[in-house]
């Protein structure tokens, strides 16, 4: 499937173009028979004869990017002075910064934030360890924690690499909740070092969202984290992608005025995320799922290609015993739920699922199927992809849990906290406006941090969480 010029590969060209009739309308031709999307065109300065502007076009890769810039070489009249990458500038220093929220502004302010008078502030936490979350920081602050193994789109790219996507992270946490956040990508692979790290640096954070740490070892570092540290630590990968599946399936069946828990649902991955959504699906009340991977669908007794996790998953899933490919597993299905990899699934397996079928195709940037070839075979199509409708993207929910389980002072999280997320999340979306193509509401709706923080607080305090 080719992707279509987008922002992510958006490039400032910046050219001196001889001041005569018709040279921007020949610029413009290059950059639009190139396959470029035109996007704004700025004069930079005015010289003799010559304007120099800065043009704004999004491409659909590098190469794509070369091509553009070669076909306005080509256009007499024309120079390219230089072209900058807008991705990578946005990048530049880094997207994220550290910044005091009160002035400092003379020994009295000095006095008050630092010696003497912190020393007050020190001896009360000490005396009531819970003021921590009151006086510092750690009652507004998330670490963003990873080992760069499994980095979304691009594999085991280590912990440098996938700084910028622990920046990102960051940035949507402060944007949408107003959550300090910070990334800590770790030079280690070895579960128990991880786990020591992330307990012995948790003091000054209020939750963990643990990410990109490839599967099997997020089960056990998750698990164990939980056990040792007495805040919320969720593996975003897992139960963050599983709050929103469970949301639009929510939606789905109120579309369809289906229950959904009679649904029957194939998974394709036994990764991280396919087996956190297994097992969420299942705790909702959903019985019928059978999960695939490379070798096919899991079933009590397989030998081939397990593990631990997936023996476990094995024995409270797929019911019916259905062995054999994903394409065999698809037959008579009503749900399929991809997190697995490009093109795993065809036409004809859709063709094969029961009478008004539900896809969520959400491998990235290539869906397991082709968009524009499941459209005409499904009632309701979801892509992780911002190109298409009905995108199931985890923004829309660990803002918001991290948001109420900070609200609160959460000692942890569970499985009934995750369930309001999700509900809160799908009743964002009003019966009137529910569509196949609005399952779910914008990740830019800024009302759904505040609905999953609230029904994510009061079911903690519902189940004995909350210390606050």
């Amino acid at each position: 499937m080719t992707c279509g010029p987008s922002p992510s590969y958006s490039i400032t060209i910046r050219v001196e173009i001889e001041n005569r009739i018709g040279m921007l309308a020949q610029l413009a031709t290059a950059i639009c028979s190139a396959g470029g999307d035109l996007g704004s065109i700025d004069i930079v300065r005015v010289v003799k004869g010559k304007v120099i502007r800065d043009v704004t076009v999004n491409a659909r890769d590098e190469e794509h990017e070369k091509k553009i810039v070669q076909e306005i070489r080509k256009v007499q009249g024309i120079k390219v002075l230089s072209v900058m990458d807008r991705t990578f500038s946005a990048h530049e220093g880094g997207k994220i910064e550290i910044r005091a929220r009160i002035p400092l502004r003379d020994r009295d302010d000095l006095s008050k934030v630092y010696t003497p008078g912190v020393a007050r502030i020190c001896r009360d936490i000490h005396a009531h360890p819970e003021h921590a979350f009151r006086y510092t920081i750690k009652g507004n602050s998330v670490a963003v924690v990873t080992d760069g193994t499994a980095v979304l789109g691009l594999g085991d790219i280590g912990p440098e690499a996938a700084m910028p996507v622990m920046e990102g992270k960051a940035m949507i946490f402060k944007e949408f909740a107003g959550i300090d956040a910070f990334p800590i990508a770790l030079r280690t692979r070895d579960p128990e070092e991880i786990i020591a790290t992330v307990k012995n640096i948790s003091i000054p954070f209020g939750g963990v969202n643990l990410e990109d740490i490839s599967a099997p070892r997020c089960f056990e570092i998750e698990r164990r984290l939980r056990e040792v540290c007495d805040i919320p630590v969720i593996h975003d990968d897992q139960h963050g992608t599983a709050v929103v599946v469970l949301a639009a399936l929510i939606n789905v069946g109120r579309l369809l005025k289906r229950d959904i828990r009679e649904l029957k649902v194939v998974i394709a991955g036994a990764g991280a995320a396919g087996m956190a959504n297994a097992r969420m699906l299942s705790a909702f009340g959903i019985r019928d799922i059978v999960v695939c991977d490379r070798a096919g669908a899991l079933y009590k007794g397989r030998r081939t290609n397990m593990n631990p996790y997936k023996k476990t998953l094995a024995r409270v899933t797929n019911p019916r015993k259905v062995k054999g490919s994903i394409g065999d597993a698809l037959k008579g299905a009503d749900a399929f739920l991809g997190l697995s990899a490009p093109n795993v699934i065809s036409p004809d397996d859709v063709r094969s699922m029961a009478k008004e079928p539900i896809v969520f195709a959400l491998a990235n940037p290539e869906p397991e199927i082709s968009p524009e070839e499941a459209l005409p075979l499904v009632r309701v199509l979801a892509t992780g992809r911002s190109d298409y409708p009905n995108q199931i993207n985890n923004m829309l929910s660990y803002p918001g849990i991290f948001r109420g389980l900070l609200d609160i002072r959460a000692r942890g999280v569970n499985e009934e906290i995750k369930f309001a997320a999700a509900r809160a999340i799908a009743f964002r979306v009003k019966d009137d406006d529910l569509h196949e193509d609005y399952i779910l509401p914008s990740i830019f709706d800024r009302k759904v941090v505040p609905a999953v923080a609230e029904a994510v607080a009061e079911e903690a305090k519902k189940t004995g969480l909350a210390r606050h």
